[in-house]
């Protein structure tokens, strides 16, 4: 897969098959167009070439909105995409600018002169343009001004049940772990360095790995305990992991990561490790005494390995 940041850099393209989307996730409805995309393409003798953009559009409309939260990194968006099977991936450096195209502006300048559009596969329901003006409509019109032909995926081809990125967060969200995994088709994941925390964990007998994401806009799901599986140095191990402020211990802390990796004796503060999440085994509590709270993570261990068989 060749990466184009921007689109001055394209020149080789000839006679594509496109689609255009924010694709956070890259989900199952996702991989419905993607491959959709990719028989197109080989049907016309050409290649697979999908649009999107960075900085996500809400991004940069709406700059005060701390409430934004991605799925994916640009490079976990970029991986994922890779191993569909696509030719280009185009990332449109998305300004307020670049938010004042029209929806003729964008099919003629980017869709039809640049990236060469010879057939546009699109979800149900798209959107696009300024104040997303353009519809289905106006790209059949547009389509047979510019010379490429439109296919739209029905809703009821994406999935029965609509499968959006909105619904997966909300799922990670509130801890439902199993909606937004079935949704992915892929458990959810988070990659952080290994920091040094206070600790705690191994009085307890759970020396856990603090974890911190460097991407402000990653989704942490839900406060809880969680089954997880952790990938450090090309190895896959199993464990448990917290999210929450620790309130049997401290008062009022601060948010973190804590995973308690299971049979793992490594030095890996600064280290990157990637957590896949299974299950949400339980809420954070807070405990009366110390020795409940190890008698609560045996349990948990205990779960969380039951879980991940």
């Amino acid at each position: 897969m060749k990466i184009h940041y921007d689109l001055a850099s394209i020149s080789e393209l000839t006679n594509t098959a496109v689609t255009t989307g924010t694709f956070d996730g890259v989900h199952l409805g996702h991989k419905t167009i993607i491959e959709r995309l990719i028989n197109t393409a080989k049907s016309i003798g050409g290649e697979s070439v999908l649009l999107t953009f960075y900085p996500h559009p809400r991004m940069v409309l709406f700059p005060d909105d701390d409430q934004i939260k991605m799925l994916n990194t640009p490079l976990e968006k970029e991986k994922l995409l890779e191993a569909s099977g696509i030719n280009h991936l185009v990332v449109i450096p998305f300004t307020k600018e670049f938010s004042r195209l029209s929806s003729l502006e964008f099919v003629r300048n980017i869709l039809s002169n640049t990236l060469k559009a010879k057939r546009l596969v699109i979800g149900y329901d798209h959107h696009f343009g300024r104040n997303r003006e353009g519809t289905f409509t106006h790209l059949l019109e547009f389509g047979s001004l510019y010379g490429f032909e439109v296919e739209e995926i029905p809703a009821k081809d994406l999935d029965h049940v609509a499968i959006s990125s909105s619904k997966i967060r909300h799922a990670l969200e509130s801890g439902d772990l199993q909606t937004a995994n079935n949704y992915l088709g892929y458990e959810y994941n988070i990659t952080g360095k290994v920091v040094k925390g206070k600790q705690l964990g191994r009085t307890l007998g759970y020396p856990t790995a603090n974890i911190v994401i460097s991407d402000q806009y990653k989704l942490i799901p839900a406060i809880g305990v969680y089954a997880v599986k952790v990938k450090y140095s090309h190895r896959i191990y199993e464990g448990m992991l917290s999210i929450g402020k620790n309130p049997t211990v401290a008062e009022n802390g601060p948010v973190t990561i804590e995973v308690n990796i299971f049979d793992f004796n490594h030095e890996i503060y600064h280290k990157e490790i990637t957590i896949y999440f299974y299950k949400k085994l339980r809420n954070e509590e807070k405990y009366n005494s110390i020795n409940e709270l190890k008698a609560q993570l045996a349990i948990d261990k205990e779960n969380a390995i039951k879980h991940l068989q």
